[in-house]
């Protein structure tokens, strides 16, 4: 039950790191793929119907660490106290941000909210991990450039992907950007971790870049996803050993009872949880198309 409930919550913040990095990486790129007020409504409506949704994987990811491994999470949570506060503050800003700007009459705080609030917990959730495998600010602030740079990289490769005209072109450029940076970034940030997923992610990553040159948006995007969840894999097999200082699964773990008590709630409520986003992503698979020209 012990490496179950592990798995099951790697696998929780795995499709969260997944789902809402394209959503954060639209949210930075979008003043640089976007010329004019329909440029940017476009853009963000490739996330509209699901970004609220893709956060849910955060609360469950949290909530399943509470319950099944209570030790691990009171240390984490206490022990990034500030960051998860921070990252909280993004979320809700970029949540504002996308609630409000079609309501108001001058919507560029808006945007600014939705750039700030989707970078912050782009950056911070890569250093909180880094932190807690390689323990050290230097290792931190490396693993949050390298999140950050794969938020950007796979929000422009979702843009071109689901959009057309001059945005989709622009979110190609900055994808290809993207991709010259974050390559030697995951080098550095990847390869303290010595284990074939982390090599894996960064020829995943190196293939999502080439296959954007070619306009193959839509492999370029499995590519970037798949980088994604090899880094994620390889950051919890090392967590897997030891979560925290001093301590190990097996005493960070709730008791028997209570782990098989969860088992029988997350094999009834996730499938539903898993059909219905499945089903919400299929209803909006079109591309958002550009505003005719006047």
């Amino acid at each position: 039950m012990i490496d179950l409930w592990f798995v099951i919550i790697a696998f929780l913040w795995t499709g969260y790191f997944v789902l809402e990095g394209f959503d954060f990486g639209v949210g930075m790129l979008g003043p640089l793929v976007s010329r004019d007020p329909a440029e940017r409504r476009q853009s963000l409506e490739t996330i509209g119907p699901v970004w609220d949704g893709n956060e849910v994987w955060l609360i469950t990811a949290v909530g399943a660490m509470f319950a099944a491994f209570p030790a691990w999470y009171a240390g984490v949570f206490s022990t990034f106290y500030l960051p998860v506060v921070l990252v909280l503050v993004g979320l809700i800003v970029r949540g504002v941000g996308l609630e409000w700007r079609g309501k108001v009459a001058d919507p560029r705080w808006c945007d600014l909210g939705i750039v700030a609030g989707s970078a912050l917990p782009a950056f911070l959730w890569g250093a909180i991990f880094a932190d807690l495998v390689f323990d050290g600010l230097p290792a931190a602030l490396l693993g949050g450039a390298f999140t950050l740079a794969v938020c950007a990289l796979h929000g422009a490769v979702f843009l071109a992907l689901r959009t057309t005209g001059p945005v989709r072109r622009r979110a190609r450029r900055a994808a290809l950007a993207a991709g010259a940076v974050v390559i030697p970034v995951a080098v550095f940030a990847l390869s303290g971790l010595g284990t074939f997923p982390a090599l894996a992610s960064m020829a995943a990553l190196a293939a999502a870049t080439a296959l954007t040159w070619r306009r193959r948006e839509g492999w370029a995007f499995a590519a970037t996803a798949g980088a994604i969840v090899l880094a994620s894999l390889a950051v919890f097999m090392e967590l897997r050993r030891q979560p925290l200082p001093g301590l190990t699964l097996a005493e960070a773990a709730s008791g028997a009872y209570t782990l098989t008590v969860l088992s029988w709630i997350g094999l009834i409520t996730l499938p539903f949880v898993l059909v219905y986003q499945g089903w919400t992503y299929w209803v909006f698979r079109k591309r958002v198309q550009s505003a005719p020209v006047a």
